[in-house]
């Protein structure tokens, strides 16, 4: 399976370092006083960085995704989806669908990596996605609203091993921690493979 990354030219670096703020997922860093994609699996292929290199040395390219080698069975899967819409922007702070629910609050490239997030991880639960590098603001006040007003049984976060994803696990932990209450509570980690880590 090919991938876009960023592809970047050493003899046109300068090192002047623009390009690592720049790049959200922590993909790019400098070594040697040249700028170097560090980990291609934390490059989201957004390009950031390309617009602001002064110099050009950024450019795009292709990547193989690993594969382990294993043949992927695809089959058709019923939808495990409880509640509409799912979106944290979008969810109403109040709903009887969080009454007594399991809550999964997950990043929305979760869903794409990890091919039965149906089964293993929204089938009984309520769903909640966003994505903290690209929605406006911080999710953690609409989510402490949500767990002191409803009786949340559990909550679950699943979310990519990219650094961007820590914002939405942060967002969760501010949230458990201002709505006052004690609630069992676990992280699981999809890789850019589509694994489970934890």
């Amino acid at each position: 399976m090919q991938k876009q990354i960023i592809k970047i030219d050493k003899e046109k670096c300068k090192g002047c370092g623009i390009c690592v703020p720049a790049c959200n997922g922590g993909a790019i860093g400098l070594q040697d006083g040249k700028a170097v994609l560090l980990r291609d699996d934390y490059c989201d292929g957004l390009g950031k960085c390309l617009q602001v290199c002064p110099f050009g040395a950024i450019s795009f390219g292709t990547s193989e995704a690993k594969q382990d080698g294993a043949k992927t069975q695809i089959s058709a899967s019923t939808s495990q989806l409880r509640q509409w819409p799912v979106q944290i922007k979008l969810v109403p702070v109040i709903a009887s669908y969080y009454e007594n629910a399991d809550l999964m609050i997950t990043a929305d490239c979760a869903a794409y990596a990890y091919g039965n997030f149906h089964n293993d991880f929204m089938k009984n639960r309520i769903t909640l996605i966003g994505c903290p590098k690209l929605d406006n603001g911080d999710y953690s006040e609409k989510l402490t609203a949500i767990l002191k007003t409803n009786g949340i049984k559990t909550v679950m976060v699943v979310r990519m091993e990219v650094p961007c994803c820590a914002g939405i696990e942060n967002a969760v932990k501010t949230a458990l921690k201002n709505c006052a209450k004690t609630l069992p509570f676990q992280v699981k980690t999809i890789s850019t493979e589509g694994k489970l880590l934890d």
